[in-house]
């Protein structure tokens, strides 16, 4: 019995470093999420729900997928240097960001810290450029991809799951401005 159970971890052992080598030669060591969309409606009428952090309520899918989340601003909430942290249930998990840079109307970047369910840092971006009677807004997300983020890959497209949030943002962002 203590035999069939020694095999039993050491085979499972075996397995998970095997998966774990897979993913460190397979996987790319970073990532980029994108995702645009065009919006009928001027960057400088965009841009302010972007700039502050305390009109995200308005368009981020994050901000609603946890009613008892806790947010901290800065003061001010808008402009580079801008910070915004929060802490939430298993979905949002908790982190901060900081606008490293913000250039009305055109480009806001973000430093992103985020803590749980683990540990990352990366880059947030969106851009505004005119396009037409409107804008065609773009959000990105980048980063280092560390050996978790690979051995997570191999199972959840990263570009599907944060692609799609971006996507539902993208279109709040236009149900809000357009019209």
């Amino acid at each position: 019995m203590l035999r069939t159970l020694l095999i039993a971890i050491g085979v499972l052992a075996a397995a998970a470093a095997a998966v774990v080598a897979y993913a460190a030669a397979t996987q790319s060591d970073d990532f980029r999420v994108e995702r645009s969309l065009a919006i009928k409606a001027p960057a400088d009428k965009i841009y302010p729900l972007i700039a502050d952090f305390k009109a995200w309520d308005a368009w981020s899918p994050w901000e609603h997928k946890d009613p008892n989340m806790k947010r901290t601003y800065s003061e001010p909430s808008g402009g580079k240097g801008a910070k915004y942290a929060w802490e939430g249930n298993g979905e949002v998990g908790s982190g901060e960001m900081t606008m490293a840079e913000a250039t009305s109307p055109s480009r806001v970047k973000l430093d992103m810290h985020f803590k749980a369910p683990f540990e990352a840092r990366h880059v947030g971006e969106f851009t505004l450029v005119p396009q037409g009677d409107g804008t065609n807004v773009t959000w990105s997300m980048s980063g280092d991809a560390h050996l978790v983020t690979k051995v997570m890959c191999l199972f959840f497209s990263m570009d599907k799951m944060v692609g799609t949030e971006f996507e539902k943002g993208l279109a709040a962002m236009k149900a809000k401005t357009e019209g």
